[in-house]
């Protein structure tokens, strides 16, 4: 299987999707969730409501949409604005998982989840994506996450053996639906990896550098690899990740590192060696210009207890 750069930035931020909870509502309801600590996503599973995040313009959160709210923000959920909101926290209590009935009746169904990154690399991809992503139902994601859906909901609706197993695989592929919807849209994204590695004209160079970072690249190959000409290669590659070919390069390794200084006790040698440089000092060189911190001094920061995630407070 070919190198996927995509793949490569979820498994190293270590992103896990996990459903928590939801509602079911019928006649006049609201209900008012506070700013996440976490990337919340939630769902429409069936009926409609209006849906007010702050910041935004309150819109119809209809059927088969999908939301990921990236930022810490507030936001409710109504059978119409102008009826007074019931606070979540309260309702839900310390079980954030239940499912809950608001109003009289059962037309509408939400359900909501969140995403846990890794605690050290976590901006990596927060960094990257807008605070909200609006995935309407429809279109080939949108199909593809309405079928999802529906087996959400029949696992929350039969306690089956592996129930709550097959709950989180679910929501791990919605997670990933969403988002390559979002990365569907490159030209309307800023500049930036995640535009990078979605960007068909410079895919395969991408591709080549992050099947082996310890290469010793060259412009010219990559800008062959990717039928373009030296020149163009590098103004347009500059264009679309916001940084120059060799220079995402040396960022891709020096995320490599990060991960292997947080992760593993090998010798600064051992991880120099893997990534591609010369000698211990020349990758500490390169390390402390990219991240600021020497390899030894950044080691020691971030060796926390492990189980720690990113929260969406480290990111404002």
């Amino acid at each position: 299987m070919k190198s996927d750069p995509f793949s490569d930035v979820l498994t190293l931020v270590n992103a896990r999707s996990v459903v928590s909870g939801g509602f079911r509502a019928g006649g006049d309801w609201a209900i008012r969730f506070p700013p996440p600590d976490r990337v919340k996503f939630f769902i429409a599973a069936r009926g409609t409501c209006w849906l007010s995040i702050d910041g935004e313009s309150p819109i119809r959160f209809s059927e088969g949409d999908t939301f990921l709210l990236t930022a810490s923000r507030g936001f409710s959920l109504a059978s119409d604005p102008a009826v007074p909101a019931l606070d979540a926290v309260a309702l839900y209590g310390d079980d954030g998982n239940r499912i809950l009935n608001l109003g009289k009746g059962d037309n509408f169904f939400f359900l909501g989840g969140h995403v846990r990154l890794d605690s050290a690399g976590g901006a990596l991809l927060i960094d990257n994506l807008p605070p909200v992503i609006h995935l309407r139902g429809g279109g080939a994601e949108g199909d593809a996450i309405r079928w999802l859906v529906d087996q959400l909901v029949g696992e929350h609706g039969m306690n089956r053996p592996g129930s709550q197993f097959a709950a989180t695989q679910l929501a791990q592929l919605v997670f990933l639906h969403v988002l390559r919807a979002y990365l569907a849209s490159v030209d309307r994204m800023t500049s930036g990896r995640l535009r990078a590695i979605s960007d068909p004209r410079i895919e395969p160079a991408i591709r080549l550098m992050h099947a082996d970072p310890a290469r010793a690249w060259h412009l010219t190959e990559l800008a062959k690899a990717c039928a373009m000409s030296r020149t163009v290669f590098a103004s347009y590659f500059k264009t679309v990740a916001g940084v120059a070919p060799l220079t995402y390069l040396t960022q891709w390794r020096m995320n490599l590192a990060e991960r292997a200084l947080r992760e593993s006790n090998a010798p600064l040698s051992e991880v120099s060696d893997m990534l591609g440089y010369s000698s211990e000092s020349a990758f500490s060189v390169a390390f402390k210009r990219v991240t600021g911190k020497a390899p030894k001094r950044y080691r020691s920061a971030v060796r926390r207890p492990p189980g720690q995630d990113f929260l969406l407070s480290e990111a404002q």
